[in-house]
């Protein structure tokens, strides 16, 4: 086989490291970019922080928009415009979450709410700790006790059957399984006398009793209590008229009695629980500006690089040997900086781009939302459609409606009448409002959703208001009768 020297041209893609860093960089939430940077800032002594940033203007939006918490991720929070929660009757509140309310003067900053500082401070085990130190119980009823509320739960359960628990208590308090049995049922009935109502619970509808049986006696509490014992599925599948025949009650009694279980808590443990807090700061603010929607950084999240100028001119002047290393970390916190300034700026044009799109939402809220995808934004702007993904992802936009994710924009569309698109977005809204709006006794159907939507040029199918009012987290028709 002979050998031979050829030359051969072709052309290929290749992602250069300033091209990679700009990609990853990109799709970075604010919080990581920040991470990111700090280990930048320790690894390069070529970068570093501006000190001063009089000259920058100050970024204000309204007074709760640089900062807000999120606890499910993903859906944008309510806006002024949103009707209020139609399942909210079937749910207990948060007036059990320990935060009480009172006068406080504003400029006393150690005047704290005794609800939050209970929260907080206290967890459930403590608490509970501190009622057992003052009972008289004997030392090994206080062991059995304090054994039990290490095996509560956050919600204040017991969801461990107490022949389990035998299992894995100390030696040193015996062998004999029956004594040891009975020794625990009587330590969980102490538990279940504690503060607060309910705690050391086995499941809901032992939870629920207990709460009632901890209230003064009533007629109206012993309904309540017939029903908790006994036709608690009904009352939760809205079978009134099944637990009406069974009970022989009327309906202002019956109405009675499902309030009082409404205002029960059946998370009792759940307020002294440690809340996982995620906070959001925005990286767009948008105002009204001479009637015009306009988006603008916040340069609060933007980070304040520079070359440390010092070392960059001890670099220029000793160039040579054994400078190839800061010559590199040189070159690196420029591709940074610069990195960083693009991405800021792509961000902004495509929120300005979105904004342009969906002013009429800004005006007039969701029912306004308009059909938009990202194919749209990037032939607009001039990107990819995968760069328009990473710059709406977990980037948010501050506006006098709220905290939203950019990617809350883009949505599908549903065909109308006059053959143009509405927006699922628009729908969910308008769903929101006709369930708001609905009569208790006579709840809308799916189907019924549906043709009134048609009547408004809204062509959607029964199938899929029961998709967007599941979305919703909106109950079927028979969990929404009221009596």
């Amino acid at each position: 086989m002979k050998q031979t020297l050829q030359l051969k041209l072709s052309q290929h893609l290749a992602l250069t490291p300033q091209l990679q860093q700009s990609i990853r960089l990109l799709q970075l939430s604010t919080l990581e970019l920040n991470q990111e940077i700090e280990q930048f800032l320790q690894d390069n002594p070529l970068l570093e922080r501006e000190d001063s940033i009089d000259d920058v203007p100050a970024f204000n939006p309204s007074a709760d928009a640089l900062q807000t918490t999120q606890t499910t991720t993903g859906e944008a929070p309510e806006t002024p415009d949103s009707p209020p929660d139609v399942g909210a009757e079937l749910s207990w509140g948060n007036e059990h979450g320990g935060n009480g309310s009172g006068n406080r003067d504003p400029n006393d900053e150690n005047d704290h709410d005794a609800g939050e500082i209970q929260a907080t401070a206290t967890s459930l085990r403590d608490h509970l700790g501190s009622q057992l130190a003052m009972t008289q119980l004997s030392p090994r009823d206080r062991a059995l006790v304090g054994f039990l509320i290490e095996a509560l739960d956050e919600d204040g359960y017991l969801d461990q059957s107490l022949e389990d628990l035998i299992d894995v208590l100390p030696e040193e308090l015996g062998s004999d399984r029956e004594e040891l049995l009975e020794e625990l049922q009587i330590a969980l009935r102490h538990i279940q006398n504690l503060d607060p109502p309910g705690v050391g619970a086995r499941s809901p509808r032992e939870c629920l009793e207990l709460q009632l049986l901890n209230m003064p006696a009533a007629p109206v509490r012993e309904l309540a209590l017939a029903i908790v014992r006994q036709h608690l599925d009904q009352l939760a599948a809205r079978d009134f008229t099944r637990i009406k025949k069974a009970l022989g009650c009327s309906d202002d009694q019956l109405r009675g009695a499902h309030n009082l279980i409404l205002s029960l808590n059946p998370r009792p443990g759940a307020q002294y629980a440690t809340p996982d807090t995620r906070y959001i700061v925005p990286d767009v603010a948008v105002r009204k500006v001479a009637g015009r929607w306009t988006a603008s950084l916040n340069t609060d999240a933007m980070p304040k690089l520079r070359v440390n100028r010092l070392y960059a001119e001890l670099l220029r002047q000793n160039r040579g040997s054994g400078a190839g290393g800061l010559t590199g970390q040189l070159q690196e916190a420029r591709w940074l900086i610069k990195n960083v300034q693009q991405r800021f700026d792509t961000i902004l044009r495509v929120s300005q781009a979105i904004v342009d799109r969906q002013r009429s939402f800004f005006d007039h809220g969701e029912v306004a939302m308009r059909p938009l995808t990202l194919r749209e934004i990037a032939d607009t702007l001039g990107l990819h459609e995968s760069t328009i993904s990473r710059v709406t992802t977990q980037k948010y936009l501050a506006s006098p409606r709220g905290i939203y994710e950019l990617k809350y924009f883009f949505g599908s569309h549903v065909a109308t009448d006059s053959g143009g698109a509405a927006s699922s977005t628009a729908i969910r809204a308008l769903l929101k409002q006709l369930v708001s709006a609905e009569d208790g006794h006579k709840p809308l159907s799916d189907a019924r959703i549906a043709e009134i939507l048609g009547e408004q040029g809204i062509v959607v199918a029964r199938r899929t208001v029961a998709k967007y009012r599941e979305s919703l987290s909106i109950p079927p028709v028979n969990l929404r009768k009221t009596l």
